[in-house]
């Protein structure tokens, strides 16, 4: 009789602990999560909560995994939907004469820094690769320039180094413009790069950009992810102003350069087939 009394409040105690750790899963981990800043592998739903189901990377998915850029606009295969052809017809629109380009970037290279560096191409659609390409054209002239024109003349005059980023100090006789496939530039961006893609001080060897054909690209798949790739999610023209504020003018007017942008990345989405989508111009 006691011992069937003392298994029966056992399980009741065991009862109660089980429904309180369910209540617990159930209603303090969303409110953890929500707004996101999730885990990896977690996505963060248009509710801001973190999850890996369609409905949390699925559309309005604001970060992590994404399924979808925008509607209409599905994750594909980076290898399959950029095409030795397909890059060839940006590299071929170059009209300089001296385009040292030709020769370093290349198909493979791509494809051998998209593999080194794989978070940009593993959730990737084609809208969001004619918009990074559309960059990379306006950028370098069509994969013409590996290095910034007057790139040098500008570092001797003191640009592109600041010196309120004390963590990222800029070494005496190195110059910090453009370089690589979207132009990596500034001492805040090559010191972190460096880091990030253990690259080694890309601040005592900025040249190793326009060096390395393969760093050329992950140097800018490393910038997408890390400036751009959030803003594409509200069309392309927000892209603009995370590579270049200097072009979006205001007054909904254009800039030459900015024009450029979103002309090639019309171009590009067609070649892709797939609708640019709304907000074009920053």
């Amino acid at each position: 009789m006691n011992y069937a009394k003392t298994t029966s409040r056992n399980d009741q105690f065991a009862i109660l602990l089980t429904t309180l750790f369910f209540l617990i899963l159930t209603v303090s981990k969303p409110v953890a999560s929500q707004n996101c800043g999730c885990a990896s592998g977690l996505c963060c739903s248009s509710a801001g909560y973190c999850g890996t189901t369609d409905a949390y990377c699925g559309e309005g998915c604001k970060e992590g995994p994404c399924k979808n850029s925008g509607p209409g606009d599905p994750t594909v295969s980076l290898e399959e939907t950029v095409t030795p052809e397909f890059f060839n017809s940006i590299l071929s629109q170059a009209t300089g004469s001296d385009c040292k380009g030709r020769g370093f970037y290349t198909h493979e290279t791509f494809m051998a820094a998209a593999n080194a560096y794989p978070s940009f191409g593993a959730t990737i659609s084609k809208r969001e690769i004619a918009a990074f390409f559309a960059h990379v054209a306006q950028e370098t002239g069509f994969l013409c320039h590996i290095e910034e024109v007057d790139g040098p003349a500008k570092a001797a005059r003191g640009e592109y180094c600041d010196t309120t980023k004390p963590e990222f100090p800029c070494v005496p006789g190195k110059g910090y413009y453009g370089r690589g496939a979207i132009q990596l530039s500034w001492n805040y961006n090559y010191g972190p790069c460096g880091r990030d893609l253990n690259e080694g001080d890309l601040l005592a060897t900025p040249e190793k950009v326009a060096q390395d054909q393969v760093l050329a690209f992950k140097a800018s798949f490393w910038y997408w992810t890390t400036n751009v790739r959030s803003s594409f999610k509200s069309g392309f023209g927000p892209t603009i102003r995370a590579v270049n504020s200097m072009e979006c003018t205001g007054g909904g007017v254009p800039s030459e350069t900015a024009a450029n942008r979103i002309r090639y990345f019309q171009d590009y989405c067609t070649k892709l087939g797939v609708q640019p989508g709304e907000n074009l111009s920053c």
